[in-house]
């Protein structure tokens, strides 16, 4: 197996001095997808800012082909791994041509010129998204959908060799979600891009992703395929929840059916 492009090494880290993560090693693995999926609160967002470099460990580190992350020089980084928060911020006025944009800046020198591969890239990212009709509009005007779409293609804009993205698909309704989750495998399977991201819907992520890791109270309970880590025993352990595992008779992958919480002593609630 070839060596694990990005990867957590005994990470600590939280925030105000308290600890979020304890002990969290994670290898991800080159050109696949793989989703962090947990209950809330268990340290999600806070591995996958430590993977972007915007949260540093208070213990361990995160290193890029085997090196430190923080040695990357900023523009450098940029060009090889982008993020996409949980809940992006826009500048006041801007439109979404303008902010799709905005992520070839990694890829231009100190005397900026735009080049007909950034047009490209951004016109490929704003028909990818469906969003290009929206080209000229403010982006504040637009709907909460429509702009987790923009931001989606912003980054896909980027062109980079890893994606990371906290909950790609919040204020999406379900047709968008599978449109947004079908659109990364799409890239990921046309570029070989690696992507990691928070989801908060399991079975999305069974269908969508190649890797699945799942967190409790700050550590990882289980990682594997789809198979190998949504069973019975790790969604009861993980998400405190009783369930049926099934095949999902559209991907063949498995899907959970909830039965209802489980208490303290493992009972159905």
């Amino acid at each position: 197996m070839s060596q694990p492009l990005l990867q957590a090494h005994d990470l600590w880290a939280g925030y105000a001095g308290l600890p979020v993560l304890e002990d969290v090693s994670l290898a991800v693995q080159p050109g696949r997808i793989t989703a962090i999926v947990g209950a809330n609160a268990c340290g999600k967002s806070t591995l996958l800012r430590c993977l972007a470099r915007l949260l540093p460990p208070q213990r361990g580190q995160v290193t890029l082909d085997g090196a430190p992350l923080h040695r990357l020089a900023p523009k450098a980084f940029a060009r090889r791994l982008g993020f996409l928060p949980q809940s992006p911020i826009a500048p006041e006025g801007i439109t979404v041509l303008d902010l799709v944009s905005r992520g070839r800046h990694p890829h231009q020198g100190l005397f900026a010129r735009w080049s007909a591969a950034d047009e490209a890239a951004v016109a490929h990212a704003l028909d990818a998204t469906g969003t290009a009709a929206l080209a000229e509009r403010d982006i504040g005007a637009l709907s909460g959908g429509q702009r987790q779409r923009v931001w989606i293609a912003m980054a896909l804009a980027q062109e980079t060799e890893i994606l990371l993205l906290d909950e790609p698909t919040t204020f999406l309704d379900v047709s968008h979600q599978i449109d947004v989750l079908d659109l990364l495998v799409d890239l990921n399977r046309r570029r070989g891009t690696t992507v990691v991201m928070v989801l908060h819907e399991l079975n999305l992520a069974a269908r969508h992703a190649d890797i699945i890791v799942g967190m409790r109270a700050g550590r990882i309970h289980a990682s594997g395929t789809p198979a190998e880590v949504l069973t019975e025993a790790n969604i009861r352990r993980i998400f405190g929840l009783d369930s049926l595992v099934m095949t999902d008779p559209v991907s063949g992958r498995p899907m959970m059916v909830p039965r209802g919480p489980v208490d303290r002593q493992g009972v159905a609630a």
